[in-house]
Formats: C-alpha cells, structure tokens, sequence
C-alpha cells in the first residue's frame, strides 16, 4: 500500500517528553562516570563565571576610593584572569569528557534501529517509504546530539547560573532585584514555552512536507528507466513541486512566527534590564550602592540575558530534537510481525525434508492466496512449482524463508514447525534465486562474494564460472571490480540474474529455491546454465519455481498451481499422459518455441540469400 500522495498533516500529536527521555537516558547512564563528571566541570566553570563579576566590583571600589592602592587590584587582577581562565577550562574539560557519551548514544541507538528494521517483516518494507524512514534515522541520530548539546551546554549552565545569581542578589542588595529578575525570567519563559509549543506545529509540517518530498524525489530517481519510458520528466519534476510548494508556505509561515517571537522575546529583556539599571542606579545615588555595585548588577544581567537570549532557539530545538527522537524510538516500537518463539531450535544438518500441510495464507485478509497447499520434498530431492502468474507459486518461497507466518496449516523442516525454528538458521540454510534480482550499488565481486562474506577469492571466481558470467566479466574494463550501479541498473536483466545464480551457489545451502531463475536469460545461456543448477540441486533440497517447463523435466515431482491451489502433481511422464493442465501448459510452450525456431531458421536463410 503505497502513501506517497497523502498529504501531510501537522495534528501529529505532541512528543511525549518524559517516555522520549527515559527511552533515552538508559544509553548516556552507561557512562554515568563521565556524566557526573562533566555535571562536576559545568558547576565549577559557573561558579568560576559568577566570581569573576565580583572580584570586578572590588577591583572598581578599590580604584575608585578615597585613598586607592596599587597592590590589591594587582592581586585582583590576576585573579580576575584564572577565574577567566578557568571558566573556559572547565567548560572545555566537560565537552572533552562527554563527547565519547553523546557519540557513543547516538551510535548504538542509529545500530539499533537500523537492527530492528531488518527485524521487521517483508509487509513493513514493502508499505514503507525509504526516503521517509531514511529521513527519520537521520534526524533522530542528529537530533540526540542536538537535545544532548542544548541540555548540557545551555539549559543546564543557564539555570545554575540563574541560581547563584539570584542567591548572591538576594545576600548583598535587597529583594527588590531578585523580583525584577524573577518576574523578568518567568514572563519571558512563559511567553517562549507557549509561543513555541503554538510553533510546534508549523515546524513538524515543515519536517512532514520535507521527508514527503524527499520520498518522492527517492522513488522516482530509483525508477528512472521507467521515467524515462512514458518520458514523465515533467510529470516528476511537478508532483515533485507540488511537494516542495507546500513545504515552501510551511517553512515561510515558520519562518515569520520565529520572527514575532524574537521581537517579543527581545521586548521583555529590554524592560527587564531597565528595571533593574534604574533601581541600581538609584541606589547609587541614594548612597547605598557604590559604582562596583552597579557594574557587578550590570554584568550580571548581561551573564543572564546573553545565554536567556537564546533560550527561545533552545526550546525549540529541544521539542524539535524531542519529536525527532520520538519518531526514531517509533520505528523501535514498531512491532515484530515475524519473531522467534522463545523456545525456538537452531535448524542443523545438512539433509533437510520440506512438508506443506493444509497450507492457507492471505495478504490481506480479504484475498486469500493459497487454499490448503499440501506437499512435501524429501530430503535430496527436487520439486517444482509451475503455474499461471498470481497462481501462488512464488508465495510458497516466501512463506519457505518465513518472511510471513501463514494464517492456517503447519509448514515443517525436519519436522520442526517453520515457527518453533530460529530465523537465523533457517535462512543460513536456505539459498534463493528470486525472480527480480536486486543488486547493491558496488561492485560485481561485492555481490557475489555476499552471498558468503567469508568465501575466499577463488570461491567467489569458481562460483561465478559455475553460473556463465566469468566470461562475460572479463570483457569488462574493470573486471569483477565493476560497479553495477543502483539496484543493478547498469547489468542487463540476465546478467543481473546470473549474479544472483552465483551468489547462491557461493552460500553452497542443504535447501535450494530457484524462483524462475532463468526467466531473463536467452536459450543459449539458459542451457548452459541449467547444466550447473542441476548440478546445484544434486543431492539437495530443492524447491523449482518455472515458468519454461523444459527447465523441470527432470525433477521428482511437479506441481501444477491454480488459484492457490495444486489441481495436478507428478512426474514430467506422468503429467503428460494425463493430458491434463500441464499437457496442455506443455504444448503450448512446445509450439511458441517451434515457431521462434521457425522464424530464426527464415532469418538465417534471407541472411544467406543476401
């Protein structure tokens, strides 16, 4: 089921801070060392950045007495100079300690999403859009070293500076500037939290439209060829527009309420600080102040208001990178259609018997694909599987790799239940040739050697003779080192096919799948290949999915597939003699290939004639 046309919507609900952050707080408590630590450099480098504005009053008094001294301010200003110092020291110290926690977090976390993803099952991948998956793993990766950043570098030094301050007012003046300041943080705190929570909403349509065009613009580059075909350049480029106009008015409309909000912010700090100046200033006049004290409450404000100033960029970012982590630990939380039974067995041997039993399986609940499917394959023998398209023949592989769990009926290796079996040995037992053969974008040798990562050099080379390409390899400039770009595109169908032939021959399984594995490769390649399939298949669990019937003659047992039901089985012989589905399958196939001998033998004789 496909979403790219859905329109964003920005009444996503809030992030859910608390659940986000214990989510989170597991991964830095591993280094809660570290953590203290850096809390313990944060401190001192506040306590160090409060003082220096004191040791500044005294030098001012001092200076500015009636009898001043050289000696004392000499002292003062050194120690003016270490507090400054230190100040920076310990703030470095405490970002050299907790750099190794937040890369540390935010790469076990990314590992373990991108983990569970290959966790989930084959319905999920195909539902999902990996442009908008990819997008989610990216912010969220970034935005735990955003929310990690803000916290402890801003939030974190800007309320103990707001304590120490407030403390040291409310000791040596009157209550008077711990009101103005109080009054002054609260009024604009409560104006940033509501104005922002109100913006909350602009920014994640922002983010939505974003990955929405992002997923479009990803499927449309990975289907080029077929852009390309129906020459939809432009139909592309305008859904593509539609997609960016709406992320356009979104970003604009966010951009112009950032702008309110920085003005009103920047109106409430004006009066704050006026406030404060005017009582400071009358208190010098009226004696009680002397001129170190209004620079000490000067500089204080200035301490305050410059890190408040920046405290609405923090606010958002933080309920940003809050509803970005959210989204990560939501793809975490996406549950696990197909998982390991906790008393699950490990499948080993190298002899393996496959058993259907009252098969029944649906994608959908209101279309069923296969109608109590019963057969079996002994071990060491060959069956396959021959059908109309949609008849259900390619279901079986899928449910044979358990990719889905069927809805009725029991499928068994060994007689070990498909369900009571760990997926890891199933599918280390298990080797595939799917009809569309997907390729990474690398080279040749890569993705044949990945069928057995730890195959030797020579293995990867015997492998690729067995499946016809060595040959086709070596007139290639750079050899197996060619790369085959996205998805294989580079390589022609059979060629890609032929990769994928020997990149099961290299994982060398007890149970082979062979899902119409020379549908895109010509007659003359096909022969030459069916000889090494064969000789694959000898003495192995094999499961045939054909569409040419000449390519499983020689299997044991064959199965005739309708409407996800098998309405004939036997052998090649026997099927034909009964005249029935797969007699009539067989002659017609038989007649399409007389007649492109036909054609081919009329194009060699009007060549000669010529």
């Amino acid at each position: 089921m496909r979403r790219s046309s859905r329109s964003p919507s920005p009444l996503r609900p809030a992030p859910h801070v608390w659940r986000t952050l214990s989510s989170l707080a597991p991964y830095l408590w591993q280094y809660k060392w570290r953590v203290l630590l850096a809390l313990s450099c944060l401190i001192t480098a506040k306590l160090a950045n409060v003082a220096v504005p004191i040791v500044f009053k005294s030098m001012i008094d001092d200076l500015t007495g009636a009898t001043p001294a050289l000696a004392l301010p000499v002292l003062l200003l050194a120690l003016y100079g270490a507090l400054r110092f230190s100040n920076s020291l310990f703030t470095e110290l405490r970002e050299i300690i907790f750099a190794r926690v937040t890369q540390q977090a935010v790469r076990r976390i990314a590992l373990e999403v991108f983990r569970h993803l290959h966790a989930l099952s084959l319905r999920f991948h195909l539902e999902r859009q990996t442009g908008g998956v990819s997008r989610d793993i990216e912010r969220g990766s970034r935005s735990i070293s955003s929310l990690i950043s803000y916290t402890l570098y801003s939030i974190l030094p800007t309320l103990v500076e707001i304590t120490l301050v407030l403390s040291i007012l409310f000791v040596k003046y009157d209550g008077g500037f711990v009101l103005i300041t109080l009054l002054s943080l609260s009024a604009y705190i409560v104006f940033t939290i509501k104005v922002s929570h109100w913006r909350i909403g602009l920014r994640r349509l922002v983010n939505d439209t974003d990955s929405a065009a992002n997923s479009q613009a990803i499927d449309s580059l990975l289907n080029y060829e077929t852009v390309k075909y129906f020459n939809n350049e432009e139909y592309e480029a305008a859904r593509y527009d539609s997609h960016m106009r709406r992320w356009e008015d979104a970003a604009t409309r966010s951009q112009i309420s950032l702008s309110w909000l920085n003005l009103g912010q920047q109106l409430i700090i004006a009066l704050g600080v006026t406030a404060m100046m005017w009582r400071a200033a009358a208190g010098v006049v009226d004696g009680r102040m002397t001129i170190g004290d209004l620079v000490l409450v000067n500089a204080f404000l200035i301490q305050l208001y410059m890190p408040l100033s920046f405290l609405g960029v923090v606010y958002r970012e933080i309920r940003q990178s809050l509803a970005d982590i959210e989204r990560m630990f939501e793809l975490l939380a996406v549950h696990r259609e197909i998982a390991d039974a906790p008393d699950a067995c490990t499948l080993g041997g190298n002899s393996l018997e496959v058993r259907f039993e009252s098969v029944e399986f649906s994608y959908e609940p209101k279309r069923q694909i296969l109608f109590g499917v019963d057969f079996s394959i002994p071990a060491g023998h060959t069956v396959a599987v021959v059908g109309e398209s949609g008849s259900g023949k390619s279901t079986l592989a899928r449910l044979l790799y358990r990719f889905y769990d069927i809805d009725r009926g029991r499928i068994s290796i060994n007689g070990h239940d498909l369900r009571q079996i760990t997926q890891a040995s199933l599918r280390a037992a298990v080797a595939i040739v799917p009809q569309d053969t997907v390729l990474f974008n690398d080279s040749i040798y890569y993705n044949i050697q990945y069928g057995r990562p730890d195959a030797t050099h020579e293995e990867v080379l015997a492998a690729a003779q067995a499946a016809q390409l060595a040959e086709f390899i070596e007139l290639l400039p750079d050899g197996y080192e060619t790369r085959v770009g996205e998805r294989g595109l580079k390589l022609s169908g059979g060629e890609k096919q032929r990769v994928a032939i020997a990149r099961a021959l290299l994982k060398n399984p007890p149970l082979l799948i062979f899902d119409e594995a020379t549908s895109a490769l010509d007659s003359k390649t096909e022969k030459a290949i069916q000889a090494s399939l064969d000789n694959a298949a000898r003495g192995r669990t094999t499961l045939v999915i054909a569409h040419r019937l000449s390519t499983i003659m020689n299997a044991d047992e064959i199965l005739v597939m309708d409407g996800g039901r098998i309405v004939e089985r036997g052998a090649h012989a026997t099927l034909l003699e009964g005249k029935g589905r797969y007699a009539q399958m067989w002659a017609l196939q038989q007649q399409e290939e007389d007649q492109q001998d036909q054609l081919m033998s009329a194009l060699k004789a009007s060549e000669l004639s010529k």
